[in-house]
């Protein structure tokens, strides 16, 4: 199930863990979010299109707009698909 797109959709926030602490980035790309009903709350997919940034494959964290509501999670795995992009699984936070 697609959730629908929010005019904002396309602005990414995620944190990377460093040795120095966690590092958060911004970054401006296009994605789409579908809920994984598997469990309680919903997981969902992120989709993100190229370009993307080098280092979004390694974030642990993201924070987007969707439903007209901001949905922060806890990345539980990332796959870098055959067209370039990268899709990540949120758990709600």
């Amino acid at each position: 199930m697609s959730l629908d797109p929010a005019a904002d959709s396309t602005h990414l926030d995620y944190g990377l863990d460093t040795l120095f602490g966690r590092d958060t980035k911004s970054v401006d790309c296009e994605f789409d979010v579908k809920r994984l009903d598997d469990g309680e709350p919903p997981w969902f997919a992120l989709h993100v299109r190229p370009p993307l940034p080098a280092d979004l494959d390694k974030a642990q964290i993201v924070v987007f707009n969707a439903e007209g509501r901001r949905i922060s999670g806890i990345v539980r795995r990332t796959e870098r698909l055959a067209d370039d992009s990268l899709q990540l699984d949120v758990e709600p936070d």
